[in-house]
């Protein structure tokens, strides 16, 4: 009897332990709640609703549909200042609107705003409204903000009466210092219904604004791809309130750029020495030079790419620096240098020539000379070989380390258009000669040239000979022939290495691994990724892929809506695993598209120049654009149906292209809208990708 009362004495004190317990987090729940509401309460009157008109309507792929139509819903704000000054997100701006209309708590009808001006580093834009009194946030203090601390995301885009509470979204600070040293990374629901709104701690105070953003890129869309995926962005209200000043000056603040790129393109692992320094930049004025290693930055040592990132990462334009390099065995160091911004666009130097394809000997042997260019001004003549190069009597010889073409296209990329060049040349018929010639710039990289290309080129274009070892110069040791690997052909289903990912792989029947062939990467459209759709793509391009030695790889999406920028690993994985089994012209490798496949294509011809030579975009319109790289040549073949609603935009972007120095065309179809190529239009592209190892 005892031992029974001890049971239930037992059982009855659980119970009440439970029931503690479940009292104490019913409280707890109930005090967070409360603590949330009030925070959010605080903060509120100063979460204003944006509503954009005019503009650009559809500008960027979304993971939610092909498109996401700018102008056509309202966004998020901050109010910063009591006379009418809010921040917002430049996201919220990006189609160039021409109303700005700002709803406030507590005022019936909106105010007229205008931009004053946006920090294109951290992707901010302040606006002005003419009012006074408006409530001001309290800013969290960067040093309080830490891991694991509750953060509150607010949105004003649902508030139709203007007067309720902003939508809301809790979670937590999951990381700070992100986005190379200038975001605070939180959990919570981040997403264009609340980019340019607050995020705020339990207390109501002003952590930081929420926007889109991403260590891979940067621009007003990069990171979108990532929204209401549980990884979101603020930058710190305390670094707002900073830069509140210079913004008031109505001038846009930039970036700060030393202005070299690394030779290494590992960021990690990898020492921070200068692959190529970029003319006018910061580091070109300091003195330095490829082969430096840069081994400190401001006080603070660096041993990879990605410590100096991480301290430039939050500098703007006309910020000074302190570095010291290594060149050889001697540490050197700088002071007081100033940073830039946007460096200075070049076009890429044309000499105006077709090398053959495929030569093991030293030198380039010319294809063809493009008409009334500097090499056809200079005499050159198909069949002639360049032996040597260089400026004035300072001549280079070719040393076989590399295909002629190829080196010879390294050193003309160090040159600038006007350059006055030596080549010296041995001609068909056995005579050699030296010749001066003056560089031009790209057909297609100036905004007014829209270039014609020719209606044919010679059908020889590979001597056959890809696999053949090089011959190398007096001294160096030759090269070993190559392996040809067993090579399927037909349309091949592969897969990505983890066996996730589909792709396939068209090979025309006569494929010879001793011509290196072009790679088109067709990029399908929203809902054209099933087998039978693929094999009618390839049907299409059938009997060019034979003609024109060119491979067709096609990845496919996952996604019905359309691609997304968070695939661009799968297509990089696919041209990769294909340059290992085909014998592939890395000077020739496309990405092609149509509609949302064609805005994949742009994205990934600035996200992956080591790897893609040329976009050839349907239907889409190239946003963000990056500037020129010396080193890494890009161009663009444009098309858009005349009754497309974006061809005008896609014209445009031609010109935007061309003004950055790239290398651009646009074709418009006849009585089209958003369809596929014409044969007129896809022959010429052909032709195109045929050019694209011009120098």
């Amino acid at each position: 009897m005892i031992q029974g009362n001890t049971m239930k004495s037992r059982l009855a004190l659980i119970v009440l332990v439970i029931a503690s317990v479940r009292a104490g987090a019913q409280e707890i729940n109930a005090d967070l709640e409360k603590a949330t509401k009030d925070a959010v309460k605080k903060v509120a009157p100063s979460v204003v609703q944006i509503v954009t008109q005019g503009g650009t309507d559809m500008v960027v792929t979304t993971p939610k549909g092909p498109v996401f139509r700018k102008a056509l819903g309202p966004t998020t704000g901050v109010i910063v200042s009591a006379d009418g000054y809010i921040v917002s997100s430049a996201f919220n701006f990006i189609n160039q609107p021409t109303t700005i209309l700002v709803s406030a708590q507590g005022h019936a009808e909106p105010f007229l705003a205008k931009r004053i001006a946006t920090d294109k580093s951290r992707m901010l834009t302040l606006i002005k409204i003419e009012a006074k009194g408006l409530p001001v946030p309290p800013a969290a203090p960067k040093k309080g903000i830490h891991e694991g601390q509750w953060a509150i995301a607010l949105g004003r885009t649902l508030d139709t009466r203007r007067l309720g509470v902003p939508s809301v979204s809790v979670g937590i600070i999951s990381a700070t210092n992100r986005i190379w040293g200038k975001a605070i990374q939180t959990d919570a629901k981040v997403s264009p219904i609340n980019y340019g709104g607050p995020l705020v701690d339990i207390q109501g105070n002003v952590q930081g604004i929420l926007i889109p953003a991403s260590p891979r890129g940067d621009g007003e869309t990069a990171g979108f791809e990532w929204y209401d995926s549980g990884i979101g962005f603020a930058i710190p209200m305390e670094d707002v309130y900073a830069v509140l000043p210079r913004l008031k000056e109505g001038k846009d603040l930039q970036r700060g750029l030393l202005g070299v790129r690394m030779k290494s393109q590992d960021i990690y692992s990898v020492a921070p020495e200068i692959g190529e320094v970029m003319k006018d930049s910061a580091a070109d004025k300091a003195g330095l030079k490829k082969g430096d290693i840069i081994t400190e930055i401001d006080g603070r040592p660096v041993v990879r790419m990605a410590q100096i990132q991480h301290i430039l990462g939050p500098k703007y334009d006309g910020d000074k620096v302190s570095l010291k390099y290594k060149r050889g065995d001697k540490v050197e160091a700088i002071n007081n240098l100033t940073l830039v911004a946007a460096l200075v666009s070049q076009a890429h130097p044309f000499l105006g020539i077709l090398p053959m394809r495929d030569d093991p000997k030293l030198g380039v042997e010319i294809r063809h000379v493009f008409p009334k260019t500097p090499a056809d001004k200079a005499g050159l003549a198909p069949g002639d070989r360049i032996v040597k190069y260089g400026i004035d009597k300072t001549m280079a010889a070719f040393l076989g380390q590399k295909r002629g073409a190829q080196q010879l296209l390294d050193w003309l990329n160090t040159q600038l258009p006007g350059k006055e060049i030596k080549l010296e040349v041995a001609r068909k018929g056995g005579k050699t000669e030296t010749l001066t010639v003056v560089l031009d710039q790209l057909p297609g990289s100036v905004a007014g040239d829209e270039p014609k290309l020719p209606d044919k080129l010679p059908e020889a274009a590979s001597v056959r000979k890809a696999l053949a070892p090089l011959e190398v110069a007096k001294n160096l040791k030759p090269a070993k022939a190559e392996a040809a690997p067993k090579a399927e052909t037909g349309i091949v289903k592969r897969a990505t290495a983890d066996g996730e990912h589909k792709f396939q792989v068209y090979v025309h029947e006569e494929y010879d691994p001793n011509i290196a062939h072009a790679m088109v990467v067709w990029l399908h459209p929203p809902g054209k990724n099933k087998d039978d759709d693929l094999e009618e793509v390839a049907a299409i391009w059938e009997d060019y892929c034979a003609a024109y030695k060119i491979i067709l790889v096609m990845p496919i999406s996952q996604n019905d809506a359309g691609w997304l920028p968070g695939e661009s690993d799968i297509v990089i994985e696919a041209i990769q695993d294909t340059m290992k089994r085909y014998t592939i012209d890395p000077r020739r490798v496309v990405t092609h598209g149509l509609s949302v496949g064609g805005q994949m294509a742009l994205h990934l011809g600035f996200g992956a120049r080591e790897l893609v030579r040329g976009v050839a975009a349907v239907g889409a319109v190239p946003t963000n654009i990056k500037d020129n790289q010396p080193a890494q040549r890009l161009a663009f073949f444009l098309v858009a149906g005349e009754l497309d609603p974006l061809a005008k935009s896609i014209a445009d972007s031609r010109v935007k292209l061309a003004e950055k120095k790239y290398s651009a065309i646009y074709r418009q179809m006849p009585n089209r809208g958003r369809e596929y190529l014409e044969d007129a239009q896809l022959r010429e592209l052909v032709r195109w990708i045929d050019m694209l190892d011009k120098q």
